[in-house]
Order: C-alpha cells, then sequence, then structure tokens
C-alpha cells in the first residue's frame, strides 16, 4: 500500500496519463492555478490530498447515457478506439510550454492523433488551436500551426477553431502583478492590447460548430468585443 503524502511533479504528470505535462505544472506554478504544491528549498512537491481535492473540483458529471472511453494521449490505437462510433471529434490538445527545440513532442503528437482519426474516421472534427496559428515568426504558437498543417492533410472534415488569450488566464496574472509588483505573462509588450475571449464562450461556439455540418476545411476565429492589456 502506497501511504505517501506527496508526489514530485513527475509523477503527477504521471498520474494524469501525461495529459498535464511538467512545462504545464511549471506555467501553472508561475500563474498560481492549478493543484496547489508546496516547495522545499528546490524541491516541488505536491500533496496527494489536494490532488483529490482537485479532481473533485474539475469532475465533470455526464447525463444518463453518456460513455467515457479512457486513452492515453500517445496512444493512437487507444484513441482511434475511444473515437469509433463517433458522428463529431473534438480535439483539446495538451499543452507544452517548454518544448524541446524543433517541436518533437508536437510532431509525436500530430502522428498519433492523425493515425488515431484516420482509423476511426468520425463523420467530422473540431480542433481548438489557438490565435496566431497562423504566425510565419516561430513562436510557442507554431505547435498549433504543425497540428492545424497536419489535420489539414486528413480526408475528413475539420474546423479550427482559434480563439483569442483565454481572459481567465489572464485574469490570474492579476494578484503578483498587484502584490508583488511581477507580471507573469507571455503576452508582450505588457500595454499592447491582445485579443482574449472567455473559455465559456470558446466551448460554446466549439459545442455550436461540432453539431454543424461542412465539408473540407474550415478555420473559425473568436475573441471578445474588446482587446485588453
Amino acid at each position: 500500500m502506497d501511504n505517501r503524502k506527496f508526489l514530485p511533479a513527475e509523477e503527477v504528470s504521471e498520474r494524469y496519463r501525461g495529459t498535464i505535462s511538467l512545462g504545464t505544472l511549471r506555467n501553472w506554478r508561475a500563474k498560481r492555478i492549478g493543484p496547489a504544491y508546496v516547495k522545499l528549498g528546490k524541491a516541488v512537491l505536491y500533496p496527494i490530498e489536494e490532488l483529490e481535492t482537485w479532481d473533485q473540483k474539475n469532475t465533470v458529471a455526464c447525463r444518463a447515457g453518456c460513455e467515457i472511453a479512457f486513452a492515453e494521449m500517445d496512444g493512437a490505437a487507444q484513441l482511434a478506439a475511444a473515437f469509433k462510433g463517433a458522428t463529431g471529434v473534438f480535439i483539446l490538445p495538451p499543452s507544452e510550454f517548454d518544448p524541446a527545440p524543433g517541436y518533437p513532442e508536437a510532431a509525436k503528437q500530430n502522428e498519433v492523433l492523425t493515425t488515431a482519426l484516420l482509423a476511426a474516421r468520425p463523420e467530422r472534427v473540431v480542433c481548438l488551436s489557438t490565435i496566431g496559428a497562423d504566425a510565419e515568426v516561430d513562436n510557442l504558437l507554431s505547435q498549433r500551426t504543425m497540428l492545424e498543417q497536419a489535420l489539414g492533410e486528413l480526408d475528413l472534415p475539420v474546423t479550427f477553431l482559434r480563439p483569442g488569450w483565454f481572459m481567465e488566464n489572464a485574469a490570474w496574472d492579476v494578484a503578483p502583478a498587484r502584490d508583488e509588483g511581477v507580471l507573469h505573462s507571455f503576452l508582450q509588450p505588457a500595454d499592447k492590447t491582445f485579443a482574449m475571449v472567455a473559455t465559456q464562450d470558446i466551448g460554446r461556439l466549439a459545442a455550436d460548430l461540432i453539431r454543424e455540418q461542412w465539408i473540407g476545411k474550415r478555420v473559425a476565429e473568436l475573441e471578445g468585443p474588446a482587446r485588453v492589456s
């Protein structure tokens, strides 16, 4: 029986089957979001009780008739089995905020996804991409550019949903800026206005899009009524 009370970040990532990467955990710690943790010198530990509490807060209840399928993000056969028989598939790939040069993690993930989708052949696919996926200059968002290119080669109807920066992410930057005088943000320069949108609005649009029927590939962009700095 495992009586440990804490997990290191590596085991937290494994706990969530790699869908939450070490880079994502680092980003969450910087933004003070995600599960609570304890820092002892250079060591970062996550209390198991806090992880269980976080799980409960993020549990989604399914209505009667809902089927749940589990699959590893690096397992094409498992994903294909999960997608099989689905009319529409919504893809929300895990983010990697500390990728290796050339983004090999994204390339591998794209290969797995395309293999699974070709095997399952759903009627349509909606993929959460990002604003800036069409940028020509290499940056972290280029991982979504690679995703769009990979899915764009499939002979399936695919919609790429490109929302603005999540408003909720920006909201987490307010407290440390106020209390510490430090703005933890990827958005530079700080006084530039950026397209932002609430995640609830993204989810609502994604639900509408996946119920539609279309041919080929299309892009849907979404941002709030005003840009924010």
